[in-house]
């Protein structure tokens, strides 16, 4: 058990739901900003933000984040840290998706390391050293045990911007119908970690899917993790229940970082924990 901090980040919305999926799910900058809003007061400090198209299809634009992050910082006083994402979800490739974060230069994205490798090592290693360099805290998205290995590759070989703390995101499960993780889904990251003599260095997250999601984020919050929540993943409380909105799901974790002992991050130990400037 831990009593660090802990960072709670909400993903509203991902790529795929709609409201068809819920009525709560925001879809616009407008929506975005409420959602914001309502998050931080119950315990969010960081949003991980999709944008989407006029058909509400998930889009890599940047003006359209721009316009995102814009409302979000107005409707919450600056407070909410904002991370964009460079997901592809079979429409982009990698020179898209990092042309994407080169003309926004966020603050904080996440990026899909088996995705952003794609164009090969030399155009991710040219991508993490501009991004190490201009300041953006980008957090590597992992969904398995290859992953993690062939991200220590790299990241001994200096490949990843040279960051001596780098930010992690381990997936429990996938991206498919009906998917459930599970609290032991986080043991082959955790056992990577200290193969790959990391355990120390490293600042991890986990997100996870379906109705297993607190139990998943509950195991995080114990091993001293930090967690990624909200209806991008699951839409579901422990007992079954649908939450209201994204907001609820973010106080029912706070909760238990409560019931863990775990104080929630404050604004600049979230910066920290995701190695935002």
């Amino acid at each position: 058990m831990t009593t660090d901090p802990l960072l709670i980040m909400v993903a509203p919305n991902g790529a795929r739901r709609t409201r068809a999926d819920h009525p709560a799910l925001p879809m616009t900058a407008a929506e975005l900003a409420d959602a914001a809003a309502a998050c931080i007061a119950a315990g969010a400090a960081a949003m991980h933000v999709h944008v989407r198209d006029e058909a509400g299809a998930h889009v890599l634009d940047a003006g359209r984040y721009a316009e995102a992050i814009a409302a979000i910082r107005d409707r919450t006083d600056g407070r909410m840290l904002v991370q964009v994402t460079t997901e592809a979800v079979g429409r982009y490739s990698p020179s898209e998706q990092m042309e994407l974060v080169r003309t926004l230069r966020p603050a904080a994205v996440s990026v899909g390391l088996r995705e952003i490798l794609g164009d090969g090592d030399a155009a991710a290693s040219a991508f993490f050293s501009w991004a190490a360099g201009e300041g953006v805290a980008v957090q590597h998205i992992l969904y398995d045990g290859a992953d993690l290995d062939r991200f220590a590759v790299l990241h001994e070989r200096g490949d990843l911007g040279d960051v001596a703390r780098p930010r992690l995101l381990f997936v429990l499960g996938r991206y498919a119908p009906d998917q459930e993780s599970r609290a032991e889904d986080l043991d082959v990251f955790l056992h990577g970690l200290q193969r790959h003599r990391l355990d120390a260095s490293a600042v991890w997250s986990v997100c996870a899917f379906g109705r297993g999601e607190t139990a998943a984020l509950a195991g995080s919050i114990a091993l001293g993790g930090h967690v990624r929540v909200g209806f991008e993943n699951s839409l579901w409380h422990a007992d079954g229940r649908i939450a209201r909105d994204n907001a609820e799901r973010v106080a029912a974790i706070a909760d238990l970082a409560g019931a863990a002992g775990r104080p929630l991050a404050s604004g600049p130990q979230a910066r920290a924990i995701l190695g935002m400037p």
